[in-house]
């Protein structure tokens, strides 16, 4: 399995159409781009551990995207959904990270 991490720190001010239109285009990517096996999004939880303190940077959202291989991450990136979202997403986020990584058998 290869999972495409992506933590993302939104504009400051975006506004609801904006806001609103990024998760369409979220949604489009998710259930229209048959590579991907699931796709979550998610608000960051600060719960008091030693290791929030440690970091450089604040990562409010996380997306995190499932493929079986990367053959299936290759197509979801050059498809057009996520063309859309991604010009999206340059747009509105203030900065963001963005990895993939092989969780097979480790």
């Amino acid at each position: 399995m290869v999972l495409h991490v992506v933590l993302f720190r939104p504009k400051p001010g975006i506004s609801e159409g904006d806001r609103a239109e990024m998760f369409t285009a979220l949604n489009s990517a998710a259930s229209g781009i048959p590579s991907v096996r699931r796709f979550h999004v998610g608000a960051r939880v600060s719960h008091g551990a030693a290791y929030e303190k440690a970091m450089p940077q604040d990562f409010p959202f996380a997306a995190i995207i499932e493929f079986d291989d990367l053959t299936g991450l290759q197509e979801y990136l050059s498809h057009a959904a996520h063309a859309r979202l991604a010009e999206l997403f340059y747009s509105l986020q203030e900065a963001a990270l963005a990895y993939d990584y092989d969780v097979k058998g480790l």
